[in-house]
């Protein structure tokens, strides 16, 4: 077996500076140099490089993007504004609504100027059974629902039925005529516009006597100017809408209650 001497008395020469030095004082540097211990350079750190993989491309547990549908929105106390007349006015601070949204108001707590409650939720119920396929029904109280608009249809619940079954046999339905307490010109399967926006419409299904139904007005908005804050120019805002009854209120008010609701017609969930 070979064996090396100590070295003791030895000398070696840098590769580096060419120099002879102590043989026991020379290391060895990251490229091999043999060089004395002064000279020792150490490996540049931008040669350290760490071996990475490839980027994660994907997340544990992912879900598919989802997009909610419109649910209700809270009003001031007192929103709606009624004169003696059919235009009813609503104060909505930022509803971002736009003309032609169909509207449907919930949870009122008060009659403004003589209208009442029910004429401004417009809720019923249907007289008489309706197929998938039919294009005209009829309501037990038509009266202060508009000559056209949107309508839900909801599935009345029965024993062992769940939200959803609820929900996916309940529908939206365009009409466009009124005949007493028959709407006619049905568009079955609709979905009424709203923030300037159609969502995802309904499935035509067969109803039941006696399920309820609630109506919709289409609204106007309001616009104004408004100075920009810190700025000598101005900007267009809308904190209020309009719409039409059916019959004129009987008097000039400011009423509702707190808190009462506005949103899409129909429920989803």
């Amino acid at each position: 077996m070979a064996s090396f001497a100590s070295g003791k008395h030895a000398l070696a020469i840098s590769d580096r500076s060419g120099l002879a030095f102590p043989w026991r004082e020379m290391v060895t540097e990251w490229n091999g140099a043999f060089v004395h211990f002064s000279e020792y350079e150490p490996k540049q750190p931008q040669l350290r490089t760490r071996p990475h993989g490839a980027d994660p491309q994907s997340l544990p547990k992912v879900r598919p993007a989802r997009t909610a549908f419109p649910t209700p929105t809270i009003l001031p106390n007192n929103p709606f504004t009624t004169t003696v007349s059919t235009t009813v006015t609503v104060t909505q601070p930022n509803h971002n609504f736009s003309t032609g949204d169909a509207i449907r108001f919930r949870q009122v707590n008060g009659a403004v100027g003589g209208v009442p409650i029910t004429t401004l939720e417009l809720e019923t119920t249907l007289n008489g059974a309706l197929t998938s396929t039919a294009t005209s029904l009829t309501l037990t109280d038509a009266s202060a629902f508009p000559t056209s608009g949107y309508i839900y249809v909801q599935t009345k619940p029965t024993a062992g039925s769940t939200t959803e079954t609820i929900f996916s046999q309940s529908e939206v339905i365009k009409y466009t005529g009124k005949s007493t307490n028959t709407l006619t010109g049905l568009t079955r399967g609709s979905s009424s516009p709203l923030y300037g926006l159609t969502p995802q419409a309904t499935t035509a299904t067969a109803h039941n006597d006696a399920d309820k139904v609630f109506g919709s007005y289409s609204i106007t908005i309001i616009e104004v100017s408004e100075p920009y804050p810190g700025q000598p120019s101005t900007v267009t805002v809308s904190n209020q809408y309009t719409f039409s009854l059916v019959s004129a209120a009987t008097s000039a008010t400011t009423a509702g209650g707190f808190p009462s609701f506005a949103g899409p017609v129909g429920d989803r969930p």
